[in-house]
């Protein structure tokens, strides 16, 4: 989905400081196509905004009174599902993970006090950007063409490696909740998110899961059930049954990118690996599966109507690299299936 031409992007903000509130509207609106059309001081007042205006997107503040972002971002989602991203104080907090789950899809650190606010808010704006051409509300069809035999893998999967950006500390977390303590093979994800926030979805990931999650640092062992995060700034690799760090440059923009993950997996595991990619926009991990694929790994992609945006998935499934599309819920399952 994209914004009629020539249309500003509209923004509603969500905080409890009135100082802060008038800073950010103005970071938005320095620059020309965007127009902050509303003020919020709490969670109530947000979603009574959201569904009078509706905004192209919202920024929310989640430490708010009377009714803080949690319940704001719910209801929300519940009658005017909008674009949210969430605005935190404390990236490495795992809490601010709570608000994704509930259908927040991205995150962001608030600028600190002696923060350039104009750099800050170039970051801000091509957030905000992305997120107003994301459409949230769930198609009620689904692409779900997966052959009817899927070929048999050649081998027992003894590696995990997922992919994800936006939309995809939500699904993340549904999938690792689907996974059993004594899943016999370790996992390894690279995740899309804004710099510094990668340990705290660990921690929240670890939360939501009966499994032993991590932010990843090279040298790190490849255990059964245990689940390596990439951190932010580094790609992630997997080793001789150890994940490596590499400073490469950005690989479609991305660092971490899922393509040199899955690219690795497939170098090291071959037919061992399962290649899973998420929800996200653009093509990143595309290559990659494909490489897994041709290794005679299994790959998995989410399918349209459980993604929060389908354009990763969609760029693997048309690349010809993905054996089965399946929707969210049932990714653990099959990853069970094939770890036996």
């Amino acid at each position: 989905m994209s914004l009629p031409q020539g249309r500003s992007i509209r923004v509603l903000v969500a905080d409890d400081s009135e100082l802060f509130r008038e800073v950010l509207a103005r970071v938005v609106a320095a620059e020309p196509g965007f127009e902050v059309v509303a003020v919020a001081a709490d969670g109530n007042a947000a979603a009574v905004l959201a569904r009078t205006l509706r905004p192209d997107v919202i920024t929310m503040d989640l430490n708010m009174p009377d009714a803080d972002g949690f319940s704001g971002i719910a209801r929300i989602m519940a009658e005017t599902p909008t674009p949210i991203l969430v605005l935190t104080g404390n990236p490495a907090e795992a809490v601010g993970f709570r608000a994704l789950s509930l259908g927040a899809l991205d995150i962001l650190e608030k600028p600190q006090a002696d923060a350039d606010l104009g750099e800050y808010g170039v970051l801000l704006r091509s957030r905000l950007r992305l997120l107003a051409g994301v459409k949230v509300i769930r198609h009620l069809r689904g692409l779900r063409e997966r052959p009817a035999q899927p070929a048999r893998p050649a081998a027992r999967v003894e590696l995990v490696a997922v992919g994800a950006s936006l939309g995809g500390p939500r699904a993340l977390a549904s999938l690792l909740r689907g996974l059993p303590g004594s899943f016999p093979a370790p996992i390894v994800i690279v995740q899309h998110i804004a710099e510094g926030f990668t340990e705290g979805l660990a921690s929240w990931l670890g939360s939501e899961s009966r499994l032993l999650v991590c932010e990843a640092h090279d040298g790190d062992a490849l255990r059964p059930g245990r689940v390596l995060v990439g951190p932010s700034g580094h790609h992630l690799l997997v080793g001789d049954r150890v994940v490596r760090l590499s400073d490469a440059p950005p690989v479609d923009t991305f660092k971490p990118s899922v393509t040199p993950l899955f690219l690795s997996a497939a170098r090291r595991y071959g037919a061992r690996a399962c290649g899973v990619l998420l929800t996200g926009m653009g093509r990143d991990g595309a290559e990659g599966l494909r490489a897994i694929k041709e290794a005679g790994g299994p790959t998995i992609a989410q399918d349209e109507a459980t993604s929060a945006v389908f354009g990763m998935p969609r760029a693997a499934i048309e690349l010809g690299a993905v054996d089965r599309v399946l929707a969210l819920e049932e990714i653990a399952r099959v990853l069970v299936e094939l770890t036996r």
